[in-house]
């Protein structure tokens, strides 16, 4: 069994190229670390979203703005960690996009995409960092 951890860390350029490029990352990660196919789609999903609003929402596509991505692998969890240079949001009061005032939104999902998929998700420094985990069964 384990008893360090690995981490990778990557900085992305605020594009919807890097899109495609955190996928093969994750892609990359799994080969190496042996990400099981059961929990591998919840990543891959998850961690795209939250890219995904990293380089739109928080950067705005920005060029000259980036986005940290780390990963992290300990004995229990498989972490991913998003960091990009925007100001933040109120993570605490996202509307429930499955509430019937919100079915027709097409803005709001994302963050309930991702809870719904990891088994944690935890928003730091105002929500400009987003670390998405996955429990190692």
């Amino acid at each position: 069994m384990m008893t360090s951890s690995t981490t990778k860390h990557y900085t992305l350029n605020s594009s919807v190229e890097s899109l495609a490029k955190v996928e093969q990352i994750i892609e990359s990660v799994k080969e190496e670390f042996g990400i099981p196919e059961e929990i591998f789609g919840n990543i891959l999903v998850s961690v795209s979203e939250g890219m995904s609003n990293a380089i739109k929402h928080g950067n705005k596509l920005d060029a000259t703005k980036s986005v940290e991505f780390s990963f992290d692998l300990s004995e229990k969890q498989y972490q991913f960690t998003i960091l990009d240079q925007g100001s933040g949001f109120d993570y605490e009061n996202v509307p429930d996009p499955t509430h019937p005032d919100n079915i027709e939104k097409i803005d709001g999902r994302g963050i309930f995409i991702m809870t719904s998929l990891a088994d944690n998700i935890t928003f730091e420094q105002d929500g400009s960092k987003v670390i998405l985990s996955f429990n190692i069964t």
